[in-house]
């Protein structure tokens, strides 16, 4: 099982689905994907996370990023599991949840990690952008959910990233002032960011976020 490492191709895969068979390259399209797993169906946290990606659907619309879920159980199973997170988390979820029972996704993308669990999968997260390159990978253990809020935050510092010469500070939110590329010299980045440089030392200059 080879490594999955940031700027690799990620791993195409087809697959049942909560939504029937899916292929991830043709789901995904010209989009921006992220991929994440949970341990398995009817579990409280996971419950939780999933009400929550659909509750954010709208965000990860604007960003035009597709959400793919994945557990070990079936199909069958997912679809069941579905009602009770619409019901509790008073949401829809409309993305599809692979139905990896036979764990060759989650061998593909290393998401079971045997000295947490030897059968059931860690919390993976998987950003993937359109030209099907892995930018972004995290592993949560099954006691901790993942905080949304987040993943919309590094999409938005991944795809501004991509589009200009900057880099994304400490806690830096969509908006917020960003960081000019150490590529780029302060008198070319001068030219090169019109509403302003401020030089707080020769490697850490600072602009106003380019998309803005």
């Amino acid at each position: 099982m080879a490594t999955i490492r940031l700027g690799d191709k990620a791993p195409n895969f087809t697959a049942d689905s909560s939504i029937g068979k899916i292929n991830l390259y043709d789901y995904l399209g010209d989009s921006w994907g992220i991929l994440f797993s949970h341990p398995a169906d009817f579990t409280p946290v996971c419950t939780t996370e999933l009400g929550t990606a659909a509750q954010f659907k709208g965000e990860f619309d604007k960003r035009n990023v597709k959400m793919i879920a994945l557990s070990v159980d079936g199909a069958a199973s997912h679809l069941e599991w579905i009602k009770d997170i619409n019901e509790v988390q008073k949401t829809n979820v409309e993305f599809p949840i692979i139905a990896d029972e036979d764990r060759k996704v989650s061998d593909l993308y290393d998401m079971i990690h045997p000295k947490a669990d030897s059968t059931l999968t860690v919390r993976s997260v998987f950003i993937i952008a359109p030209d099907r390159t892995v930018k972004l990978m995290l592993t949560y253990p099954a006691s901790t959910g993942r905080n949304f809020y987040e993943l919309l935050r590094v999409i938005d510092s991944l795809q501004l990233t991509a589009n200009h010469k900057v880099a994304t500070p400490a806690n830096w939110k969509n908006g917020e002032d960003v960081v000019v590329s150490p590529a780029i010299s302060t008198e070319d980045a001068k030219q090169m960011f019109t509403k302003g440089v401020k030089e707080v030392k020769p490697y850490l200059r600072m602009t106003p976020d380019p998309t803005i």
